[in-house]
């Protein structure tokens, strides 16, 4: 190469390798400023300074034992070589290196070690952990040893071992290559082949690969405790592994360290030559095969498949003892329901504990229906899913469905997304929104309360009195934000505010407002700003005036990515939720800790298990973890308005954040007796948790080996009811509600279970915190239970002739039917089946409407009612157990509508209508009176005129009713054909107001 192309690869190297340099150190730098925003500095050093001391320890290891090696075989070369055409070819070579020979073997090293420290400073968990091990208390049931070991020194031991095997590999390989060079071993010519010293080098290195696989063979002996058994379709050693390969193992190790003391000797000072090796090596082979393979497949062919179930026994319970250890299912509470009633008992009028708890709103359904109404803007969005949550308002405690208003960037208008409205003036979003979740009002609508004092509630046809009180009901940090969606605020002193906070008025006024929180980078100074612009690659960091002295930087909004960043050792369950606590909105995140080195314990991979007809759809999926322990060790919070992030310790005994607590300086997470009560009271039993959990216990209930071998008992996790063919897992749900055995309503989540292959109902799990403790209950139904499960209650429901005709009208081309939260709930020694009913409309920005209410008890089948409200249908239900025959089955009486709101469903009339009334003719005229003046509300754009329409017709329909009731006799539908209610919809807002 000439000198200009050498000047010209030197030149392109340098900036290649300043780039790369520039950007780590961008990276870093703006790292460390943000962990300095959240008080997280010690987490930031801790990781840099262990990745940093990894990389050097393994890299500069690596690099001198193969360097070192290859050195060694230089200057053991022999200092005379043979003449021969090989050794002539091989000069060439020995030009090229001799010269330069420490530089070549420094840069083979390097580029060793680099590679190698690369690779372990990605370890710096597993070093962290084994150098902050904690006990168990618990010891492994086969060699007596803590559990610790198993989680916190095994994994880094293991990795050690590879690191081992790798350096004596390639100094072996560099070894030879170097005595091959300089002639120690030579392929031809007479005499000896390789040189006395060479030998005893590469010999040496084959002796010390040789005693690490004896190292190997006693660290496999205790992996074997975390191996898949396929004989009993468990983890964990079996019969024969425990009797015929963990005696191997040991067998092996002795054989390994005899053979490698054979290889030295005879190699160098007995027989000098590598005969005896070479057979010692051999030997070790055979024997790895002989002792180690054909034994132990003998004794499981021979000995244990005869016989399985008695063999195994004893590893099988070893399995169920541990799984159930692992996963904190062993303390669940297992209580047997009989749910032999098939009867609606006359008490669920009078019942004050389940029915009036029971949950109407569908968070995923009603989505929509709050971004439409509680919209206010069209860059407002509440997310595809909401929560549940319990609040108490005037003293009663319920569920309430609430959702977050905040900005969606995705629906900024090009005119909105230029950087500077982007990133200054459209920063936060506005309030949480809430309505309780077993009311509805407006012909379906939520009965929302407002999440902030002062604020009234936007839904015209109601006038909520009740709060939710947030005294800071800005959202700048939130689900809807990703990495790019960063905020730049904060303005001098007497500046107008930028940023837009909320429309007020009726008048379409818009409301302005400066960030006064303390979270945020400052970006004020010039080297701050030109340090986020090389990183954005955003020049109007610098550039623009809307960048000030005071300027802060939000960056990191999303919640999970928050606390992930602080905590990157916790999985965190995909569905973090708000709570109003303390009058500020709070993210609520619960982080797992894991392992997948516990002994005998079930293996599971989380994204698997977690896995639903919601994921994707407001819930994150979790990433492809293998483990085998999770605790819920820690709940985060992120505060909603400035960004601030606490880790509270949240299972007192959990050995594996203890290491890391004491890994991070002792003080990472805040001690449980220090969480705050109006927090505590937002808990919630964490879902992804309890997935795993639910799944696990579907087989792992089952405690006796020779049960559970048989597998008669293995339940299963139904698929959704109204899509089973989805092949898609339905997913728990919370309710607030009182199960058989429970002293109070809990809030808690729940889901139903079904025999594996079988489709009627088996048991219900669920979770739930009682007295700040986590609780799994089990309610199992006998064997030959007649209650169907979810699938078939589903299809018993809208098979029904009577409700099919109903749920028929409700559905046209013009709309279709939604179906909510299929709900089991036992009650009175059976079960209790509650089914939202939604209807949407097909018209652009419509939204979906509770309409209808699917009941049933017993099977599912025999008492079933269609009604237009809870109440009302409970009622019914009781009236058929009332007047049920012993022969005759009882039909379902068309609906009436006590619901105030609710839209009528047009009813088949008979063929000579009976006159009308005076009172009927005049309540039908203000019926057909009001339908027009909501068409035309809705034509107008006008809102508020809007709302007042809806309450005028549905205090016309009650009061057409209350005269219908009263014997006015029947009267043809005052709904007018091709009007939306119709056609089984409700109209929808008109546009440009908050609802459309």
């Amino acid at each position: 190469m000439s000198r200009r192309g050498r000047v010209t690869v030197g030149v392109l190297l340098g900036v290649f390798l300043l780039l790369t340099l520039l950007g780590w150190g961008v990276q870093a730098w703006t790292d460390w400023l943000w962990f300095e925003e959240v008080n997280y500095t010690g987490v930031f050093s801790g990781v840099l300074v262990t990745r940093i001391m990894l990389f050097l320890a393994v890299g500069l290891a690596m690099a001198l034992l193969v360097g070192g090696n290859m050195w060694l075989a230089y200057r053991l070369r022999p200092v005379l070589r043979p003449n021969s055409p090989e050794q002539v070819t091989l000069e060439r070579y020995r030009s090229v290196l001799a010269p330069r020979i420490g530089t070549w073997l420094a840069a083979v090293g390097v580029i060793v070690g680099l590679f190698a420290g690369l690779s372990a400073q990605t370890r710096w968990g597993q070093w962290m952990l084994f150098r902050n091990a904690q006990d168990f208390g618990v010891e492994d049931p086969e060699f007596k040893i803590d559990i610790g070991f198993y989680v916190f020194q095994f994994p880094f031991l293991r990795y050690l071992l590879g690191i081992g095997f790798t350096a004596v590999v390639l100094a072996v390989v560099g070894a030879l290559a170097m005595h091959y060079i300089f002639g120690g071993v030579r392929l031809q010519g007479v005499g000896d082949r390789m040189s006395t010293a060479a030998r005893a080098h590469l010999t040496s290195l084959v002796a010390v690969f040789v005693l690490l696989k004896a190292i190997a063979y006693v660290l496999d002996r205790r992996a074997m405790l975390l191996e898949f058994n396929e004989g009993v379709n468990l983890y964990g050693a079996g019969y024969a592994d425990i009797n015929a390969l963990l005696p191997a193992k040991e067998i092996l190790a002795y054989i390994s360290i005899v053979v490698a003391v054979a290889i030295i000797v005879f190699s160098n000072a007995v027989m000098r030559n590598l005969v005896w090796p070479g057979i010692s090596l051999a030997l070790l082979g055979i024997s790895a095969v002989a002792i180690g393979g054909i034994y132990p497949w003998a004794v499981q062919t021979f000995e244990v498949k005869p016989s399985v179930r008695d063999k195994e026994a004893a590893y099988i319970e070893r399995s169920i003892t541990a799984t159930r250890d692992a996963f904190g299912i062993a303390g669940t509470a297992m209580s047997p329901y009989n749910a032999a009633n098939l009867k609606p008992p006359a008490t669920l009028a009078t019942d004050k504990s389940v029915v009036p708890n029971i949950r109407l709103l569908d968070p995923q359904l009603v989505s929509e229906t709050y971004t439409q109404l509680q919209q206010v803007r069209g860059f407002y969005d509440f997310g595809p899913k909401l929560d549940i949550d319990r609040y108490q308002i005037n003293g009663e405690t319920q569920d309430y469905v609430v959702g977050m208003r905040e900005i969606n960037y995705l629906e900024l208008t090009p005119q909105q997304s230029n950087w500077i409205n982007r990133h200054t003036v459209f920063t936060h979003g506005y309030g949480l929104v809430g309505a309780p979740a077993n009311q509805v009002v407006c012909g379906g609508q939520p009965f929302f309360v407002s999440g902030f004092l002062g604020e009234r509630t936007e839904e015209a046809c109601s006038s909520a009195t009740e709060t939710i009180p947030a005294t800071q009901p800005r959202i700048y940090y939130g689900e809807q934000m990703d990495g790019s969606d960063y905020a730049i605020v904060g303005r001098p002193e007497g500046q107008n505010p930028v940023e837009f906070d909320r429309p007020t008025g009726r008048e379409g006024g818009e409301q302005y407002y400066t960030y006064t929180g303390t979270g945020g980078v400052e970006i004020g100074s010039f080297g701050r700003r030109l340090l986020y612009a090389i990183k954005e690659q955003e020049p109007n960091f610098v550039l623009s005036g809307a960048v000030n002295d005071d300027s802060k930087l939000l960056y990191v909004r999303n919640p999970r990515e928050r606390v992930e960043k602080v905590a990157p050792f916790l999985t965190l369950d995909g569905d973090p939720y708000p709570a109003v606590v303390g009058g500020r909105v709070q993210w609520i995140v619960d982080g797992y800790t894991t392992a997948a080195t516990y002994p005998y314990a079930e293996q599971v991979n989380l994204q698997e298990q977690t896995a639903d007809e919601l994921t994707g759809l407001g819930t994150f999926e979790l990433a492809r973890e293998d483990v085998n322990y999770i605790r819920n060790s820690v709940k985060a919070t992120v505060d909603a308005y400035d960004g601030t992030v606490k880790l509270y310790e949240f299972d007192e005994s959990d050995p594996v954040l203890k290491a890391w607590n004491k890994a991070f300086g002792g003080d990472l997470v805040t001690p449980k007796a220090e969480i705050p009560a109006d927090l505590a009271a937002h808990f919630r039993y964490p879902a992804d948790l309890f997935k795993v959990q639910r799944n696990l216990l579907s087989r792992f209930h089952v405690t006796d080996s020779s049960e559970f071998f048989s597998g008669q008992d293995f339940w299963e996790v139904p698929n959704v009811p109204d899509a089973p063919d989805s092949n898609e897992k339905q997913p728990p749900y919370y309710l607030f509600t009182q199960l058989p055995g429970q002293a109070e309503p809990r809030f808690q989540l729940t889901s139903a279970v079904t025999p594996a292959g079988r489709q009627n109902l088996a048991a219900l799990i669920s979770g739930s915190y009682l007295n700040g403790q986590p609780r799994l209950e089990v309610l199992e139904l006998p064997d030959q239970t007649a209650v169907s499960g979810p699938v078939q209650v589903h299809q018993k429901m809208t098979n029904n002739a009577n409700i099919r005709q109903e749920l028929n009208l409700l559905t046209s081309n013009q709309a279709q039917v939604q179906y909510g939260n299929l709900l089991s709930l036992p009650f009175g020694d059976g079960m209790l089946y509650v089914e939202p009913v939604y209807v949407k409309s097909n018209q652009t920005n419509a939204y979906p409407l509770l309409q209808r209410v699917l009941i049933s008890y017993g099977d599912g089948g025999q008492y079933v009612v269609l009604a237009n409200s809870l109440e009302d249908g409970i009622k019914q239900l009781v009236e058929l157990g009332r007047k049920a025959g012993a022969e005759t089955p009882p039909t379902t009486p068309p609906p009436t509508n006590e619901n105030p709101g609710a839209t009528p469903t047009p009813t088949p009339s008979s063929d000579t209508p009976p006159p009308l009334t005076p009172a009927l003719a005049a309540a039908a005229t203000k019926v057909q009176a009001a339908i027009d003046e909501v068409k035309a509300a809705q034509t107008s754009g006008d809102f508020e005129r809007y709302g007042r329409a809806l309450k005028a017709l549905d205090e016309a329909m009650t009061e057409f009713q209350t005269a219908q009731g009263s014997g006015g006799g029947a009267a043809p539908n005052p709904t007018p054909a091709g009007s939306p209610a119709a056609s089984g919809g409700t109209p929808s807002p008109p546009a440009g107001s908050p609802g459309g």
